[in-house]
This record gives structure tokens, sequence and C-alpha cells, in this order.
């Protein structure tokens, strides 16, 4: 009995060392196989991580681009209708409390720069002025290159006031020089004065004398300018655009709606304009009038401005009160206001230099 358990436990080791050699010979078949596989399996591998390292390269700069584009979308937005459109001081209050819009750094005023100050060579000197009302005899003007009235050059726009401007201008030594209408050049405004002369009972007394034959021509009487309504001019490289019109400030010319009237007008200012020019100031920049403790200026004039068009100059008048020249960094503003509250010509032109643009 023992020695049969003794022979079955040799036979069974026997056995059982066979069954060892026999893997270790199936092992050592497999191992280049297994070494094959491996070797693909690491070159896949390696050819994957290339890959999603590739596409995630990719992915990471499509993203870079995308928010790169989202940034000049944002700068260059479509303008709507502000839902504080119809009352800027209010809207001034909100978005410089909430936002910031209106405040130091990004937003200052700037120092004239003085007449006297020599011009950079390969730069255009401009020089500045508005709301001048007829009342041009004693202003000195300064050395300069283009010229840019933002309109009121008159007291109603009547015709001999019209040519009186026009001959000032004639003796001006600019090369280039801009004009457009303001709220006063009520003959400039057709639509108003057909409207106007219908009436029985007249705002403007001096209206009662004309007929359409004095105002319908009368834009042909300025031969010494480049008159500009709701149009562009190249003047150096420099793209420039004009426009007279206003929020409605009693019955004056050139009057629409706060909103999206408004809005309409501006929506044509090119996104590529220079140089801005409107009669009108743009809510928050020289629009204060302290008397009436308000702020006039126009909400979708500002969003246009920064939003859309960010030009690097805009000119403007209309607020006798606001006169001088306020930044945000991109645009400068400059409200040429001549005349002060009492309609006395008081403030200089102001100039400003800008680099000639690149002639490719």
């Amino acid at each position: 009995m023992a020695q049969q358990q003794q022979q079955q436990q040799l036979s069974t080791g026997a056995g059982t060392d066979k069954k060892k050699k026999e893997k270790k010979k199936r092992r050592r078949r497999r191992s280049p196989l297994l070494a094959l596989h491996l070797a693909l399996h690491l070159a896949l591998s390696s050819a994957v991580l290339s890959a999603m390292a590739f596409t995630l390269s990719e992915i990471m700069a499509a993203r870079r681009q995308q928010q790169s584009q989202s940034h000049t979308q944002r700068g260059r937005a479509a303008v709507e209708v502000d839902e504080y459109s119809t009352n800027p001081t209010q809207a001034f209050t909100f978005y410089n409390i909430n936002q910031g819009r209106f405040q130091p750094p990004h937003v200052h005023m700037v120092d004239p720069m003085p007449h006297d100050t020599p011009k950079p060579p390969g730069y255009t000197r401009f020089v500045c002025i508005s709301d001048t009302h007829s009342r041009t005899d004693s202003i000195q003007m300064p050395y300069g290159d283009v010229f840019i009235h933002a309109g009121d050059f008159t007291e109603l726009g009547l015709p001999s006031e019209v040519k009186k401007f026009n001959d000032w201008l004639g003796t001006l030594p600019y090369d280039i020089k801009i004009v457009i209408a303001g709220n006063h050049e009520l003959t400039f405004d057709q639509e108003f004065m057909a409207d106007l002369i219908k009436q029985d009972f007249y705002y403007f007394p001096s209206a009662s004398k004309l007929k359409p034959e004095n105002y319908e021509n009368v834009q042909s009487l300025l031969t010494n300018c480049i008159y500009l309504q709701d149009s562009e001019v190249t003047v150096r490289g420099f793209r420039i655009y004009g426009s007279p019109w206003q929020p409605w400030y009693y019955g004056w010319g050139f009057n629409l709606p706060r909103g999206q009237a408004l809005l309409d007008k501006w929506n044509q200012i090119p996104e590529n304009t220079d140089i801005l020019v409107t009669h009108c100031p743009p809510l928050g920049f020289l629009d204060w009038v302290p008397k009436k403790m308000q702020r006039v200026g126009c909400m979708e004039l500002l969003n246009t401005v920064q939003r859309r068009v960010q030009p690097k100059l805009h000119v403007f008048g209309h607020i006798h009160e606001g006169y001088g020249m306020m930044t945000d960094g991109t645009t400068t503003f400059v409200n040429a206001s001549a005349c002060t509250v009492n309609f006395l010509p008081m403030n200089p032109p102001i100039v400003f230099d800008l680099p000639n643009p690149r002639t490719t």
C-alpha cells in the first residue's frame, strides 16, 4: 500500500514537471509574439497620444482664437436701444455706479494742446471748433492742416448768415475745411422748414420771411468747405463722417426722439471711421448742463461710438457748458463749442494731432 502511494506521488510529480516544461516552451514560443504585440501597442499608444496632443493643441488654439474674436465682437457689437435711453441723467448714474463706465483711470479729462506746440513729423493737425453762431470776427485761429466745424455756425441758418460764414471760411488757410450743420441751421433741415413755413405761428419769427426758394439750395452757398450730412469724406487717409442730428431740443432743427429714431441715424456711421463729427455729444462726455443739473448726451450715440465704431477722434459741440476734452482710452472726445452759455465766443479752437495713416 505504501509502495503504491509512493509510485503515485512519483507519477504525479513527473506529470507536474512535464506540464511545467511544456508551459515554459509555450511561453518561450509566445514571447516573440508578446514582444511584437507590446511594440505595436506602444507604437499605437504613442501615435494616439501624439494625435491627442495635436488635437488638444488645435482645440486650445481654436479656443484662444474664438475668445479673441469674441472680444473683438464685443468691441464691435451691434447696438440696440438702451432701456434708459429717454432719461440720460438716470442712464449716466446707473452705468457709472454699476459698471464704472465713466470713471478713471480709463475715462478722464484731457488738457487741450497749446496752439504753439510744434507738430511732429508724419502727423496731421486738426483744428476743431463748433457753435460760433455768426460770431467769428474775434476768434483767433491757430495753425493746422484740417479744419472741422461741428455745427451751429449761424443763428437761424438764414442765407445771409450762411454767406457770411462762407466768406469767413474763405479767409482761413487750412488745406481742408469740413463743416456739418447744427440745430441752429434751420434752413439745412428741409423737412423741418417745409413744416415750419406752413404754420400760422412761427416759433422763430425770422423764419416767416423765408420762402422755399430761399432755403432749398442753401447748402450750395457753402463753396469754401466740404459739407457733410450723414455722409463721409476721406482726407489725408483719414475717414471722416459727419451727422447733424440730436435728441429733441425745444423745436429746433435736426431734432429726433431719443431711442430708435436716433439710432437709425447712428447706424449709418461706418465702422472704420477715424474721425466722427456730430453736433450733439454722447452721454457722459462733456454733456453736463449745470443750470438744469442734467446730462443731455445721447445714449445710443455713446454705445455706437464705444461698442461699434470706436473712432480715434469724436468732435461735437451743442452744449456750450461742456467745452473741453476727454478720453475713454480708445476715443478722444472734443467739445469744441466756441461760445459760452451766454453766447460769447470766448473758448479757443481745440487742436489735435493724429499720426498719418500708413499707405500700402
